[in-house]
């Protein structure tokens, strides 16, 4: 492999994956890593998931690979630390679901010396941490990369080969065509999870133990979602805000169409109009990024974990 050193800044889900998927690849001689917090630096530690640094510049100096493994509202501080430190000739990328608010707030601090290659994993868990992290997160999964014009064709290719060591499936796409697909398969979705969870919770003619009790799995998988990492999605919405607000303006037509149909009794509507969304579930099972089994294959004897 290309990448002799990589160092990953960041230390949670993605990261400990990273980690474990890399050792058992074997395709890194050594791995280095750093995180804000003192707790989950000597978690990372006992866990042996990489060399720890105390500081994000200490990780990343003369590492062939770093990845940014932080929120997005945390990449341009950790930019400007270890501009001065990074290898000439290494490639930076990343795992953010957020493409040109990375892009901006990374780019412009970094050398001249070195390849940025965005990326991101579409692999993820309602678990944080390091702990929480596991080899086959990315099997099968989609990582998508976003070069940049004029990003050299044998980085982008060592990157890919990087990836595809750790289980994944990997295509390029521009930055903001990749913010618009994930605004409709992830950011949106995300959105209405927790905007339901929230209703429910605001519901006071509903309890909170019948919620929690009798729970239908619609409703369980909304919550699942919404136990996501906030910190992490609330620099989601911040850095996408436009193609958010673009799908959320059709699912609101969208939303009202059904409105009227369940308000007039339309069943002919209803049903073709599910009868067309089902075929979509239908799809993800048959592409291979989900399973048919009720619990949505996310039990670990499904997922191979």
């Amino acid at each position: 492999m290309a990448f002799e050193r990589v160092a990953l800044i960041g230390l949670g889900l993605i990261a400990s994956s990273i980690s474990h998927a890399m050792r058992r690849a074997g395709i890194a001689s050594e791995i280095t890593g750093h995180s804000r917090s003192a707790g989950t630096r000597a978690e990372a530690a006992r866990l042996g998931l990489c060399e720890v640094r105390e500081t994000a510049a200490e990780a990343v100096r003369d590492a062939d690979l770093v990845i940014l493994c932080v929120p997005v509202g945390a990449m341009e501080a950790v930019a400007r630390e270890i501009a001065p430190v990074l290898k000439a000739g290494a490639t930076v990328t990343d795992v953010g679901s957020v493409k040109g608010g990375v892009i901006a707030a990374v780019a412009p601090h970094l050398p001249a010396t070195v390849r940025f290659i965005p990326g991101h994993p579409l692999a993820g868990t309602e678990h944080s941490g390091p702990a929480a992290g596991f080899a086959e997160l990315f099997d099968n999964r989609w990582c998508l990369l976003t070069p940049l014009p004029g990003t050299d064709p044998g980085a982008l290719a060592e990157l890919v080969g990087f990836w595809t060591a750790l289980g994944a499936r990997v295509d390029t796409m521009e930055p903001e065509h990749h913010d618009l697909v994930l605004a409709v398969t992830s950011h949106v979705p995300h959105l209405i999870a927790y905007t339901m969870v929230g209703v429910a919770d605001d519901l006071r003619r509903v309890t909170a133990s019948e919620v929690i009790n009798y729970s239908a799995a619609g409703f369980r998988d909304f919550t699942r979602i919404a136990a996501s990492d906030p910190v992490m999605w609330r620099d989601v919405f911040l850095n996408n805000r436009e193609a958010t607000l673009d799908i959320l303006g059709r699912f609101t037509e969208e939303l009202f169409a059904l409105q009227r149909a369940v308000r007039t009794g339309d069943g002919a509507h209803l049903q073709e109009y599910f009868t067309r969304t089902r075929a979509i579930r239908r799809g993800i099972i048959e592409a291979g990024q989900d399973t048919p089994v009720p619990d949505f294959g996310r039990t670990p004897a499904a997922r191979g974990h």
